[in-house]
Order: C-alpha cells, then structure tokens, then sequence
C-alpha cells in the first residue's frame, strides 16, 4: 500500500485528523467504521474506530475495526461489477452495451416476444433504465423489497426481466439491482467463469488484493448488487487504480475507454447526482479552488463510500454501520466536504 505522509506535505491543514476526532466525539459521525484518503497515491488521513456491524444483514456485534478488517460494501459492489464487466468487454467476451439484452437471455422467448422489452440494449441495464417497476424504498428487512424479493426468487433473472414496465425504456433511471444482476450473468455467461473467480483473476489480483468475500445468494448466484465485502485498503486501491486511468504498477487493469465511458454522463439520477454504467458523477466543493470539481463515487446502505477526485489526486473510502437508517449519508458527506475536501490548502 501506498506510504504515510503528513497532511501538510500533502497539502491539507495539520490538523485534519484531530476535525475528524471531534466530529466523532461531537456525536455527529456516529457509528462511523473507517475514513481513509490518499492523494497523489500517499496517505494522508487512516482513521479506524469501533462499531456494530453486518455481514450481509448478519449482525456481527461490535467490531473493532483495521487496516485488515473485511467490511461489507453494499451498493458500492455495483459499482466494482461494472469494472468486471468492463474487463469481460475489453476482452470481447461479453454483449457489447449497444447489443439487444435479450438477446443473451435466449431462455426467456416469450419476453422477447414484447416490443418494449426486445428493445432493451445492454445498456439499459448498465444505466438502470430499464423502465420497469422496482422498489428498493423499502428497507432491506422487508421482502417487499425488490432486491430481497430477487433474492428469494425461484428464478432471479425472470423475476427482474418480467416486471411490469412503468416508464419508457431508455428514458429515464430508476434505482435497480436487478440491473447490477444481469451484468453478473453476462460476465458469468460470456466467460464461463463464476462471477467472483473472473473478478479475481481479472480485477483484485492485478491490484494486489489478496482477501475479499463475495455472498452469494440462496441460489449460489454472487450477489453483484450488494454482497462484497473488502477492506478500506483494498477498496482504496481500485480508486487508485481508477484515478490512474486504469493502471497499476505499469499494467492497464481497466482500459481507459471503460474509465472514460463511466466517467461521462448517460442518466440524471437522484439528488442531482448523474449516473453512468453504473458509477455516480457530481460536482464536489472544493473551497481551495473557489469552485468545484467532479467526483465519480460509488455508494453503499450505511455509509459505504469511494470517492475518485482525478482533478485532485485524490481518493477517498469511509465505511460505516448506519444500514437502513435515514441519516445514513451525514457520514461520508461531511468526511468528504468538511473533512477532506474543505481542509485542502494546495491545489
């Protein structure tokens, strides 16, 4: 892992860790697991406290957190899939984003007997513009919801290809893991490889990462949508990777044409974040600049974050416990804008 500087070298205020410790002790970071921000590759602020946690909606007590620590990254995990997809894409293994989905469901004819649905393209999946009706309002405890109903579903690809179309395809996003599971089987189908062993070979050993958890569902499908589980280092790396266009140690991981795909915008998503192949993009303020500068994040039930600044050289994860609550954003926005950003002296 990239070595530890002081914030000043790295051009932030001295006293960035003691702001953080006061907004813990304050209460107003609560259950707050791990910050950790790196720029131009060096760290700058690691920071780990201890909590309740989950494993995939399994209370794990009280956790005492490290460097080392496993940590679920709910949502992020879609994120991580698309990188995967990526790969698979750059490798000519995998339906193209341009390509009809249905196409690689050939299992399904009937659903590609309805006009709207034969018109779906990778793409729709990838942007989560599908159209049709999905709720994951609900909280993740209730079967009602969506992914939890995908879950314990006899046949998780029908369930999320048949649901009633509500919205025109292709127009407009709509929150949708289903979407985050259909890219799994397109990996799965085109390499012929389980989804977490591809991601291994592909993605987490080229970076170095040595120890992850993938769930998988009652099914033994890998829970794309939601189920990884990585360490704050770890997570740290493939943003790193990321902020480098894609390389690692001197080998292109991810090829800049995918990196470049999800950093520019396909989709107005919610609270005036964009969204792209799965990735959020968003101006951040950056007080030291007079203005603000473009993040690609991804995001997770509870506070999971990973931040990408390429403007800044920067990269920033920050882990939490705050699954299915209201307030669960308080944590990585403030660490990120009031912490982070908001403490940057040189530009």
């Amino acid at each position: 892992m990239a070595s530890q500087q002081t914030p000043e070298s790295a051009g932030f205020a001295a006293d960035i860790d003691e702001r953080l410790t006061l907004g813990v002790r304050s209460g107003l970071l609560s259950n707050l697991h791990a910050v950790l921000a790196l720029r131009n590759g060096d760290i700058v602020l690691e920071r780990y406290f201890s909590g309740q946690d989950e494993d995939w909606g399994r209370p794990l007590g009280s956790v005492d957190f490290d460097a080392a620590t496993l940590h679920d990254l709910r949502s992020v995990t879609k994120s991580i899939t698309s990188l995967v997809y990526g790969i698979a894409l750059d490798q000519g293994r995998v339906a193209a984003p341009g390509d009809r989905l249905l196409d690689s469901f050939p299992q399904y004819p009937d659903l590609a007997e309805d006009p709207q649905r034969s018109a779906w393209t990778v793409s729709d999946a990838l942007n989560m513009t599908l159209g049709t009706e999905w709720n994951e309002q609900l909280p993740y405890t209730d079967p009602r919801n969506s992914e939890i109903a995908m879950e314990q579903a006899d046949d998780r690809y029908r369930f999320i290809l048949d649901r009633p179309i509500v919205s025109e395809p292709g127009t407009q996003w709509s929150y949708n893991g289903g979407c985050s599971a259909l890219l799994g089987y397109l990996v799965e189908r085109g390499t012929g490889q389980r989804l977490d062993d591809f991601a291994n070979e592909a993605l987490f050993a080229p970076l170095g990462i040595e120890t992850f958890d993938w769930n998988r569902g009652n099914d033994g499908v890998v829970a794309t949508a939601s189920g990884l589980r990585l360490n704050a280092r770890d997570l740290a790396r493939i943003g790193e990777m990321m902020r480098a266009d894609g390389r690692h140690d001197g080998r292109q991981v991810v090829s800049s044409q995918w990196l470049k795909r999800c950093r520019t915008p396909q989709v107005q998503a919610s609270y005036g974040n964009k969204y792209s192949n799965q990735w959020y993009l968003s101006g951040q303020p950056v007080p030291a600049a007079n203005g603000f500068r473009e993040a690609i994040f991804a995001m997770g039930n509870g506070g999971q974050r990973l931040f990408v600044m390429p403007s800044l050289n920067l990269t920033v994860v920050t882990y939490s416990g705050n699954y299915n609550r209201m307030d669960q954003w308080i944590n990585p926005t403030l660490i990120l804008q009031k912490i982070v950003l908001a403490n940057i002296t040189e530009i």
